[in-house]
């Protein structure tokens, strides 16, 4: 039997995905080993294998393969555009993508109004703002912190995650739209949802008698 191969988010995210698979009987005990300089870590029983990566490059290694799951939040899923399938919202994570700026940026959204958007996301802004609200917007791609922008004057508005708004109070900037909910969720690669169905519907539905509590 080979093995299966699981990338997970670094950081915060892994440390909450690890807890839901240690409910579901998933654990690979060397992982939780803040100190190691592994790469790869191995579950032998289960014939799993588990590495750490940066967000964005998760549906990347699951659609070449290089994984045959991950574990990524939604808004890197909807940005990267990966061919995967995403087949569980692990409901760890949440936050939401909004349209934040002033208050006064407000009348121009509604307006439908040419506008400069500044986010890390421009995938996701552009699919909000010319296919949904079919409003033509100027998009700047930021790496830094995006509520800089309408402060300074590079834009109007930015579209960026939110988790309790507390940063956008301090600058003085509000949710002004909701573009979608986010969270993290399982993508499998699609050859491997072939090859390996049995045992990777096992895996979903393990996690999710875990994720409903029952």
């Amino acid at each position: 039997m080979r093995y299966l191969t699981i990338a997970l988010t670094k950081g915060r995210l892994a440390d909450k995905t690890l807890d839901l698979f240690e409910k579901a009987g998933i654990t690979c005990e060397e992982m939780r080993d803040k100190d190691t300089r592994k790469l790869i870590f191995v579950n032998e029983d289960l014939k799993l294998r588990f590495f750490l990566s940066k967000g964005p490059d998760v549906p990347t290694y699951v659609e070449y393969g290089a994984a045959d799951i991950g574990i990524s939040g939604r808004d890197i899923i909807m940005e990267e555009g990966r061919k995967l399938y995403e087949v569980l919202d692990l409901g760890i994570g949440k936050c939401r993508m909004c349209v934040c700026g002033p208050k006064e940026a407000e009348e121009r959204l509604k307006h439908h109004e040419m506008i400069r958007v500044a986010t890390k996301y421009p995938n996701i802004a552009k699919d909000y703002f010319y296919n949904k609200k079919h409003q033509t917007v100027d998009i700047i791609k930021l790496n830094g912190s995006i509520e800089l922008a309408p402060i300074v004057g590079l834009s109007e508005v930015i579209v960026d995650i939110v988790e309790t708004g507390s940063t956008l109070r301090e600058n003085g900037l509000t949710v002004l739209e909701e573009i979608c909910p986010l969270s993290a969720r399982m993508v499998v690669n699609q050859v491997s949802m072939k090859m390996e169905n049995e045992r990777i519907s096992k895996l979903i539905d393990d996690l999710r008698k875990v994720i409903q509590g029952d």
